[in-house]
């Protein structure tokens, strides 16, 4: 009779196997964390142009109205640099974003001035334009697996050329166009587009001395210009987007490797699409709000913005490579951006200086980022 008894192993004398943990698994400390963070570079960016302000600048700089000074151009391209930032981190680019603002501009003044429709109408015309233009951008990048950088490069200047034409056609040889503000009324909508806000609230402030004022009494600082309002609150909404939501996620699979998001049932496409659209309507939004307060549009409205944009969302942490990023840190680069061209203004420094600025930020952000992305992931 055959004995089927397996012979049991010698379990002792077995040599140790090492368990491999998997990464995921690991506890990674609070400092590596903090390190992994693609704002990490832009938050140290601006510490250090605080530090050389506090220690140069007139003391004005800091005042509440000093940091108005500083907030509002920021705003303007904040909202631009974090919409391009979402663009990189799906993997693509945008060029033609500060001309989309001219153009746009020169939509909206053409609903007011032209047609005479109301302003909610004018606007929501205006987002609807900018939105067929970024899926135009978008659909011709997917379809025709050209660079993005290479379409939205021609766009740039095709944009650029239409608001020349355009202005000249709607004003009858100018390339400026005026009387917008007056003939947008004044009710609730221009006031979420234009103006301050909080000027109760301000006002509640001097009358209690905990805010500079007037002799007379009246606040030398009335409120919050809209635009940082709005600048605020799509730096969160964005933000949010992208880390707590499964388009956020379909946002960096789309920008890693677009080939397996594609392959996990990640709809690319759209997401590629849905970015571009939204990266022209951010640029309308500047439009609209820039228009409102000057009264007026012009064709070089948004001026060489599609690189400052980009400069700020890089020196947020984004990587030109695409699949990482941040929104927040974009919102930080563009407040660097709003630092410097207007602290420069309250030292002894030329203001030229902040062209000089400009690039080296950007080369010494992507050797930061990338220094501190090799020491936390190993990389050589």
């Amino acid at each position: 009779m055959v004995n089927t008894t397996q012979p049991t192993a010698d379990l002792s004398s077995a040599p140790v196997i090492e368990k491999i943990q998997d990464e995921r698994l690991k506890e990674v400390s609070l400092l590596t964390k903090i390190m992994r963070r693609p704002e990490l570079g832009a938050l140290a960016g601006l510490a250090l142009v605080t530090i050389f302000f506090l220690s140069t600048a007139d003391s004005s700089m800091f005042s509440l109205a000093g940091v108005m000074n500083i907030l509002s151009p920021a705003a303007q391209l904040g909202i631009l640099a974090i919409a391009a930032a979402l663009l990189m981190i799906g993997g693509e680019f945008d060029l033609s974003i500060g001309s989309m603002v001219a153009f746009t501009g020169l939509v909206f003044g053409c609903f007011i001035t032209l047609t005479g429709w109301p302003l909610l109408l004018a606007i929501a015309a205006t987002f609807v334009v900018a939105a067929i233009l970024g899926g135009v951008n978008g659909q011709i990048v997917i379809r025709t697996r050209l660079p993005s950088f290479i379409v939205t490069l021609a766009f740039l200047f095709i944009l650029r050329g239409l608001s020349l034409v355009g202005l000249k056609w709607a004003t009858g040889g100018s390339t400026q166009m005026r009387g917008i503000g007056a003939q947008s009324g004044e009710d609730w909508v221009r006031e979420i587009f234009s103006g301050t806000a909080l000027e109760g609230l301000f006002g509640w402030l001097a009358a209690h001395d905990l805010i500079a004022k007037f002799p007379n009494g009246t606040p030398t600082v009335t409120g919050v210009p809209v635009s940082i309002l709005w600048f605020i609150g799509f730096a969160l909404v964005a933000t949010w987007l992208l880390l707590r939501t499964r388009a956020g996620n379909w946002i960096f699979a789309a920008g890693g490797d677009a080939n397996a998001a594609r392959n996990s049932g990640v709809p690319v496409d759209r997401v590629k699409t849905g970015l571009f659209m939204l990266t022209a309507c951010a640029a309308a939004l500047v439009a609209i709000l820039t228009v409102l307060d000057a009264g007026s549009t012009d064709a070089r409205r948004g001026f060489q913005k599609e690189f400052e944009a980009i400069i700020a969302a890089v020196i947020g942490g984004c990587l030109l490579t695409g699949g990482y990023g941040s929104a927040i840190g974009a919102f930080f680069g563009a407040i660097i951006f709003g630092m410097v061209s207007i602290g420069l203004t309250y030292t002894r420094f030329d203001s030229d200086w902040f062209q000089v600025f400009l690039g080296a930020m950007l080369l010494l952000a992507v050797l930061f980022n990338n220094f501190i992305r090799r020491k936390v992931t190993g990389e050589r």
